[in-house]
This record gives C-alpha cells, sequence and structure tokens, in this order.
C-alpha cells in the first residue's frame, strides 16, 4: 500500500486520535514516544491498542505505532500492547543499523501468534539516522529485509545526539551532515527495495514551504512524507502524487516500447529514451495505481 503521508498522532490524546479519523493520509502514526511524557506512556499503550481495535476495519488509512527505542526498557511494553489484530506496522525510532529490525522482528513473530494475526503481518518503519552510529551503519539496509515496508529520517535527534547548535545552515538550509542523513535514507530505501519517506515539515503553518519542499523531495526519489498535522496532509498527497502530465508521459513510453519489444532506445518529442526511462515509467503508473 502507498505511503505517501503518514500522520502522527500522539496516543494519549483521544480528542486527536479521534479527529484523525477523518484524516486522508495514507498512515497514521499512533505515538508513543516523543510527543507522550512518561508518566502518560503506559495509559497512551493502551488507548492507542484501544483504537486499532475499535477503528482499522473501517479506516482507509493503515494504523502504525511508533514505539519507544528497543533500548529504553518500554519498547517490549508497548510492543506488548499494540499488537493486537488491525495493526499495519510499527515505526522504530532510534534504530541504530537494520539489525535493530530483525531483532523487533522476532519479538513480533511471538506477538502476532499471540494475537492470532498472520505471520510477517505487521510491517517495519525505521527512522533510520537519529544517531551517529546508524549514520555510519546505512549500509546495513543493502538486500531484502523482512517486515520493511520503508525507510525514514530524522535531524532532529540526531543534532541533539551531535551537540549541533542546529541542524541548518544560516541560509537555512540543511548542514552537509543531515543532507549525508537524507542522501543516506535514499539509498538505503532503494537498495532494501521499499519507498524512502521524507522526514517532517516542522513549520506547520508554512503550507507553501511544505508544498516546494515535497515537490524538490519527489524529484530526489522520496515516495512520501511525515506530517505532524492534519493540515499538511493533503499538500503532501498532492505532492507526491503523479500529475496528469506525468502519467500521459509514461504511457507514452511504456507504449513506445511495447510496440518495439526489441529496442534498446527510442525517440519521444525529440528526446532519446532508454530502458531506465522505461522502469521509471512503470514505477510512475504503479504509483498512481
Amino acid at each position: 500500500m502507498k505511503l505517501r503521508s503518514m500522520l502522527f498522532v500522539p496516543a494519549d490524546s483521544e480528542k486527536k486520535l479521534a479527529k484523525s479519523l477523518g484524516s486522508p493520509a495514507d498512515a497514521l502514526i499512533l505515538d508513543l514516544e516523543d510527543s507522550v511524557a512518561e508518566a502518560r506512556k503506559a495509559g497512551a499503550r493502551g488507548t492507542a491498542a484501544a483504537f486499532i481495535t475499535a477503528n482499522a476495519k473501517q479506516l482507509g488509512a493503515q494504523l502504525y505505532v511508533r514505539i519507544n527505542p528497543l533500548d529504553s526498557g518500554m519498547a517490549m511494553g508497548d510492543l506488548a500492547t499494540v499488537v493486537v489484530a488491525g495493526l499495519a506496522g510499527i515505526m522504530l525510532p532510534k534504530t541504530r543499523s537494520a539489525a535493530d529490525i530483525v531483532r523487533l522482528g522476532h519479538c513480533l513473530d511471538a506477538l502476532e501468534a499471540r494475537a492470532g494475526m498472520a505471520a510477517g503481518s505487521v510491517r517495519i518503519v525505521p527512522v533510520a539516522t537519529e544517531t551517529p552510529e546508524a549514520i555510519l551503519n546505512m549500509q546495513s539496509f543493502a538486500g531484502p529485509i523482512a517486515r520493511l515496508a520503508g525507510v525514514t529520517w530524522g535531524a532532529e535527534d540526531l543534532s541533539a545526539a551531535i551537540g549541533a547548535v542546529s541542524n541548518r545552515d544560516e541560509d537555512g538550509s540543511w548542514s552537509p551532515l543531515y543532507l549525508l542523513a537524507n542522501s543516506l535514507c535514499l539509498a538505503a530505501a532503494a537498495a532494501a527495495g521499499v519507498p524512502a519517506i521524507d522526514t517532517l515539515h516542522a513549520d506547520f503553518r508554512d503550507s507553501a514551504g511544505l508544498a516546494i519542499a515535497c515537490r524538490a523531495s519527489r524529484r530526489r526519489g522520496f515516495r512520501g512524507r511525515i506530517a505532524i498535522h492534519p493540515d499538511q496532509v493533503a499538500i503532501i498527497n498532492e505532492a507526491y502524487s503523479p500529475s496528469e502530465a506525468e502519467l500521459a508521459h509514461a504511457r507514452r513510453i511504456v507504449d513506445a516500447f511495447a510496440a518495439q519489444p526489441e529496442a534498446g532506445t527510442l525517440s519521444i518529442d525529440g528526446v532519446m529514451i532508454d530502458k531506465p526511462h522505461l522502469t521509471q515509467a512503470l514505477r510512475t503508473l504503479a504509483g498512481a495505481g
């Protein structure tokens, strides 16, 4: 399923959870980590599980839960409560390497069996760049990884970990380390054969800036973005969906190669088109459903 937009919803807020039911997001991420105070985390687990049980069947959105980090002492309690029928996936923060995804997968094997769920049905989206160790281990994503549904990246925790005053330069652009994290996310997702999901746009009132950032992100290869406010979702969905002009061009490329299956290169409107263009065209059409 598509992951153009993944909307964070604090799992301890019944009001925000109820509001999220009307969201056009492709996935809702019920958050047990940063948006929930430690004293409220245990209660938020139960609220998240009840929300999934009550709403998964009728919701168009996939339901994910962002648990606390594996080394936090809270992750196992999170998983034991929220792995219930209807859960689509887990977002894993502060992933150190692909080995953490394998470890989480083993936990899910047992919890799915306990819940009577199909084996392997709960997918995983790691936040793959939040620690310096993670940056140095991005090569671990090479090749297929069981349960992996996508890869996203984060800048806030990374800047805190290295002691940076800011993760942006004076002109507002990402500093070099975060540009590297962005690029490594793209490469890791491609190597693993899953979509790359871009990080959040922190200023949720900046709709114009969000649209510009999304268009640039999609040109670079990202297939979706995290949203931190419901008003961001429609903008994100539009930006990461192919336009009618893109679809028409993709169909022309596919049709041209279908008409000349032995050709290695073709000319469309005076532009040379080869097999990588065909691959991209097929991806564009698949992304539109």
